[in-house]
């Protein structure tokens, strides 16, 4: 396949100076931090929510905002991002987390809303996201305009990949567990988390694709497995001829993703194929010997586009990794350059993304400069 050189800046990879790598031509990039306006989303100890679960009013974004989702509608960008309050346990995954909402004209300068959109309530999903909350959206549009969102339920049992349906962004229909009917319920207490739905571009939308009859997920950590779906809210795993989950995204030794690699925002077709861009874990003894252990970067692999199962390529390197000091402090001390959120906006890609458990980044990239 064709290679493209390309100069990746110390703004984009973190390395001293400048240096140039190869990166293939079907890769998005190089994205680059804009300035003066990271992180765009940190938390605030002054907005309050009156909780329907604890029946009290909290102040539900003071501890942290971060992993966001985003969407273009009405010609602005909308970012959901993770918030969580100062409840719970002083550790990863034991305060609570609801979902906030800001909106922006520009995609880099952001309005947000006094109250979360989405959070834990008294309601069937109850015993799936109380008290952990509801974490980490990826959403889509689907054909008829209306939005699909897949999030994370925690419990602080298990974790389940869960799906939530909006005409306006702002008011969810909960639908429950992904893989709830699917097998006979045989997925449906296993962990699962981070849904990225396939979609095209249609101006600056991402709308969810159909291929060969289906709708198709890459979902899942620390290995990348697919799913189908009739109506994106029901969805089967795909399995192998053993009937076990079938990985088509695994780690790599002596990469930057030899950990763990997590599905990131909507799966893209373009002309090259299947973009699926990831998170990717790195093991400190068997990983990329110039990352930190267990520091998060972002990966970019290829698929088939008439077998969303089948790879074609994947980068090296890491197209973008922990380098600003609020990507590297926080509550994952060890850094996270997190990808959740991908829209298409006045002519450019931006991705938004999380920041050590702890604030909200944004990364864009100009494919007309790239020419």
């Amino acid at each position: 396949m064709k290679k493209l050189l390309i100069v990746l800046l110390v703004a984009i990879v973190g390395c001293s100076g400048s240096e140039v790598e190869e990166q293939d031509d079907w890769a998005f990039g190089p994205f680059e931090r804009p300035d003066g306006v990271n992180p765009i989303i940190t938390p605030n100890s002054k907005t309050t929510f009156e909780c329907p679960m604890r029946d009290s009013v909290l102040h539900w974004e003071s501890m942290a905002t971060f992993n966001p989702a985003a969407v273009v509608k009405d010609g602005k960008v909308h970012v959901l991002y993770r918030a969580e309050d100062l409840t719970g346990e002083m550790e990863i995954g034991g305060h609570t987390s609801r979902l906030g909402m800001a909106v922006s004209e520009d995609g880099l300068n952001f309005d947000r809303w006094d109250e979360p959109v989405f959070y834990p309530a008294e309601d069937d999903q109850k015993k799936y996201e109380w008290p952990g909350g509801t974490e980490d959206p990826r959403i889509v549009e689907a054909e008829d305009g209306s939005y699909v969102m897949t999030y994370t339920q925690w419990n602080r049992e298990t974790p389940r990949l869960a799906v939530a349906t909006s005409d306006d962004l702002e008011n969810w229909e909960k639908h429950g567990p992904a893989f709830e009917e699917a097998y006979d319920g045989k997925y449906n207490d296993m962990e699962s988390k981070s849904g990225a739905i396939l979609s095209e571009r249609q101006g600056d939308k991402l709308v969810a694709k159909k291929l060969n009859g289906k709708y198709w997920m890459y979902w899942g950590v620390p290995k990348v497995w697919l799913a189908t779906s009739d109506d994106l809210i029901n969805w089967k795993p795909v399995q192998n001829d053993n009937d076990e989950l079938k990985p088509v995204l695994t780690p790599r030794e002596g990469h930057f993703d030899s950990w763990l690699v997590e599905a990131g925002p909507p799966a893209l077709v373009t002309d090259e194929g299947i973009l699926v861009i990831y998170n990717a874990g790195n093991d400190g003894e068997n990983g990329d010997p110039s990352i930190p252990d267990s520091v998060y970067t972002g990966g970019q692999a290829l698929f088939d586009l008439d077998n969303p199962e089948k790879l074609v390529d994947r980068l090296d390197k890491p197209f973008i990794q922990p380098q600003e000091d609020f990507e590297k402090s926080g509550q994952y001390k060890n850094g996270t350059t997190f990808l959740e959120g991908l829209v298409h906006f006045q002519d450019k890609w931006f991705i938004y993304y999380g920041t050590a458990d702890s604030r909200v980044g944004v990364v864009s990239w100009d494919p007309a400069k790239s020419k």
